[in-house]
């Protein structure tokens, strides 16, 4: 067993379930495709990496889905939101014995398994990592232990809550990754080759 944890955090790939504001410019079955496309994406960046993973499922574990070799352990989120799902996956994390907890979501074209090997690295030297997405959220979090305030009173999914996250972290060593875009809507996949794989 890794002293390193991975958690992912995936939405079920159901019409008109995921990537709402995508759909709304190119409508549920391209946005489902899409969505179904990162999920893969994902799924190949981080099983090659040497920590072991965990993938929170935002409603019902499914068990013939991507998800499926002994690389990735399945569990549900729970929680009233995303702050408390979160942090219910980090005290189970760190409950099991691990010593780091990177979390990132499953929509981030531009991950790379460097950015997570670099985020494990610098908690060596720092208190948080965070991967600073370009919406004015974040992509990556990762922890040595627990910090409840990070998970509270955040406007999630909205351009606020990196800043907001940072201001509860003024008395500890932060390091910020490089920053990427996740795909929330139209113009994300626009400058991608997601835009020329499904509309050329």
């Amino acid at each position: 067993m890794s002293k390193n944890l991975l958690l992912i955090f995936t939405r079920n790939p159901e019409l008109g379930k995921v990537k709402t504001r995508l759909a709304k410019s190119i409508g549920d079955e391209a946005a489902l495709e899409i969505y179904k496309f990162l999920l893969n994406h994902t799924k190949e960046v981080t099983e090659k990496g040497d920590f072991d993973i965990a993938v929170y499922y935002s409603v019902k574990i499914r068990e013939n889905d991507i998800w499926t070799t002994p690389k990735f352990k399945k569990y549900a989120q729970h929680g009233d939101d995303l702050g408390e799902r979160m942090q219910n996956a980090f005290e189970e994390g760190f409950d099991n014995n691990y010593d780091k907890i990177v979390i990132v979501g499953s929509d981030l074209y531009d991950l790379e398994l460097n950015h997570i090997n670099k985020a494990f690295d610098k908690l060596d030297t720092n208190d948080v990592v965070i991967g600073p997405a370009e919406d004015g959220g974040y992509y990556l979090l990762g922890l040595k232990k627990v910090i409840p305030e990070i998970f509270k009173n955040k406007e999630w999914g909205t351009e606020t809550v990196r800043q907001d996250t940072l201001n509860d972290l003024q008395k500890l060593s932060v390091h910020l990754l490089t920053m990427l875009n996740d795909i929330d809507v139209f113009e994300d996949i626009q400058q991608t080759s997601i835009f020329d794989q499904f509309y050329k």
